[in-house]
């Protein structure tokens, strides 16, 4: 490492220079604001804001192969706890091993959506899914910033539930666990159907408790039709992950799966929205270096 760090600072909504202002003074770093371009020469990245920001910045990330911190400052920091950043002082003590001179990184996966239709493929660092998922964010996506940063997912989810219906998917998986055997689910209906590289989404909801950023695989969490009521009650179990032994769940491990629908559904991933069905996801192995405690 150069004996001045060159480091790009990429600050998210709600962030400012202000907020970089404790790194700056941790480090004799020279910073330059937002991603690398040309002939810009930096050593790190860091990264200020939520899923949100980092999702939209994943296929420069991925490119520029440099080495990212997390700081959580967005309304889902979901992929920060997963990297035990839990807060700004976390990812400033990251960042001070990390300027030192400590090789505190790691590689991590990522997934990547892939629209049959256009052939458009998208990097996501967290959740994508479809059905009520999607339904969910689209409407916690019109909330204030400060409302998402407190609940918004879970205070979207009555209203989002009371109109939205399950929709026959037609999912095809390979089988993690038996090479050349794929998992087929036709047409049945479906209220979610998540992917998860992360344990968590939408602010902290365990859809995925088993999962891992490293492993190579996606974990897959479908929801079958529940009733309305039942779902409702079922809802908290979400966040602590206890939702894998109610019988109209299925949870298993895929690197690859295929997704079709009746009706084009929209698919949402880190909180956004990429595409509609029917589509293909994949995992990138090892795709981005990222800053860890």
């Amino acid at each position: 490492m150069p004996q001045t760090l060159r480091a790009a600072a990429i600050l998210g909504p709600g962030s400012s220079a202000k907020t970089l202002e404790p790194f700056q003074r941790t480090s004799a770093a020279s910073w330059t604001l937002g991603v690398p371009a040309g002939a810009t020469i930096c050593d790190a990245i860091v990264i200020f804001g939520g899923d949100g920001t980092i999702h939209r910045h994943l296929a420069q990330l991925v490119k520029l192969r440099l080495p990212v911190l997390v700081v959580p400052c967005g309304s889902g920091n979901d992929l920060a706890r997963a990297l035990h950043l839990h807060s700004m002082q976390n990812s400033l003590a990251a960042w001070r091993e990390f300027a030192s001179g400590a090789n505190n990184t790691r590689t991590i996966d990522l997934g990547v959506i892939t629209s049959v239709e256009t052939r458009t493929a998208t990097y996501y660092c967290c959740v994508g899914g479809v059905g009520l998922d999607g339904e969910i964010a689209r409407r916690a996506n019109r909330l204030p910033r400060w409302l998402r940063a407190r609940g918004g997912y879970a205070l979207c989810l009555p209203s989002a539930w009371l109109k939205f219906k399950a929709q026959p998917m037609k999912i095809v998986a390979a089988d993690a666990k038996q090479s050349g055997v794929f998992i087929e689910r036709s047409n049945q209906p479906t209220v979610v159907a998540a992917f998860a590289n992360t344990p968590a989404y939408g602010g902290g909801m365990k859809i995925a408790p088993r999962a891992q950023l490293n492993d190579g695989l996606l974990d897959v969490c479908i929801v079958g039709e529940v009733a309305k009521g039942r779902l409702l009650r079922l809802f908290p179990s979400l966040y602590f992950g206890r939702h894998l032994d109610v019988p109209e769940v299925e949870y298993f491990q895929s690197d690859r799966l295929q997704i079709e629908t009746e009706v084009p559904l929209e698919v949402y991933a880190d909180g956004e929205y990429v595409c509609r069905t029917p589509i293909e996801v994949n995992v990138a192995p090892k795709a981005l270096t990222v800053v860890v405690p």
